[in-house]
């Protein structure tokens, strides 16, 4: 059996509406409102509707509207006003306040258990409706988080096809992961008008997972090079940048902003701020901002790890050979947020190693 409250300081008004609910109803009472939110207190949402008056001493009805908003309970319970005394004005603020239903006294029986009925049936039928929707909702969140992780996966699977081939550990697209996440989360601190999202953050660091996947259509004969490479192999090496936005193309989604990101970082990551990178020899704000965050950290990630054609630097070594400019020059903001997180930069290195 449902509960129902009512609340009103003329016992003759309870005793009538307990008699019209009694058979259908435990019925709970209350003669003033500071009573009522004790009884509200007791039996929360256990309550199937509140029959409310609106003159009362110690505490009026319309007081006890306010705090079920505050309570956040307005929404959940719903609260019928019972009044003799109203206006326009009263009738519209406890609306304002919330209430389903406003009933005026004296009472026609059948009316006002049909009009509580109703009440109670609207009620149940949007908190079960809300109920499914968000069930339904975590549904959907959690097998998005299952897709993100499986596209995670696939992902570093596929850009570790690269190191694979080219006997590395494995780390260098996890490290470039790390480092591009720091720089990005700092050019958005520091440049709060970039427009960045969280999950714009996010794509772009999975996007540069994918930085070197041409390298898979570079001979190994040139990949594998203890040394330096000739001329003509610098030529063939640097067309893994347009090769990797052929592979990519294969899979292209039309307006998709992560799809936008892996070819930009992908083609562009060489690029170089005075124009004196490849394959376009883009300039300044030409190279996209994400493609020149990933470009550094990952001339930084070379320079401190060791590869078969050299020795690791150690990092201050790193740093200034960026900050100098010995490997190209790079934005002077990217260079601002590269020294602003140097610090972060350094223990996420250290953790690798």
């Amino acid at each position: 059996m449902k509960n129902i409250l009512i609340v009103d300081d003329a016992e003759i008004n309870r005793d009538i509406l307990k008699e019209i609910f009694k058979n259908n109803f435990t019925v709970y009472e209350a003669s003033d409102g500071a009573e009522a939110l004790r009884m509200i207190d007791t039996y929360g949402e256990k309550l199937s509707l509140i029959l409310l008056d609106l003159i009362m001493p110690v505490m009026s009805g319309m007081q006890v509207l306010e705090k079920l908003n505050e309570m956040g309970l307005i929404s959940r319970i719903p609260v019928i006003v019972i009044t003799g005394e109203s206006t326009p004005e009263s009738d519209e603020r406890a609306y304002e306040c919330g209430a389903a239903d406003i009933i005026y006294k004296p009472f026609a029986s059948g009316v006002v258990m049909r009009r509580a009925l109703n009440i109670i049936e609207l009620y149940e039928q949007r908190n079960d409706m809300e109920k499914a929707l968000l069930s339904k909702t975590r549904e959907v969140m959690e097998f998005q988080r299952k897709l993100e992780k499986n596209n995670e996966f696939l992902i570093n699977a596929l850009s570790s096809v690269v190191e694979f081939r080219s006997l590395e550990s494995g780390e260098h697209i996890q490290r470039v992961k790390s480092f591009s996440k720091i720089i990005l989360e700092k050019w958005k601190e520091l440049n709060p008008d970039c427009g960045f999202s969280e999950e714009d953050i996010k794509l772009m660091v999975e996007a540069s997972a994918l930085h070197d996947i041409g390298k898979i259509g570079i001979p190994d004969k040139i990949l594998l090079k203890p040394g330096r490479l000739t001329a003509e192999e610098f030529e063939t090496m640097k067309t893994h940048t347009t090769i990797g936005c052929e592979l990519l193309e294969r899979f292209k989604q039309e307006d998709s902003d992560f799809y936008r990101y892996c070819r930009d970082i992908c083609r562009y990551h060489h690029e170089r701020y005075d124009g004196g990178g490849y394959p376009d020899g883009l300039v300044g704000e030409e190279i996209p901002i994400w493609a020149q965050i990933v470009s550094v950290v990952d001339v930084y990630d070379a320079l401190v790890s060791p590869r078969v054609y050299k020795d690791p630097y150690d990092i201050d070594t790193a740093f200034n050979m960026i900050y100098d400019g010995e490997c190209g020059t790079f934005s002077p903001k990217v260079l601002d947020c590269l020294r602003s997180a140097r610090e972060e930069i350094v223990s996420t290195t250290n953790k690798f190693d």
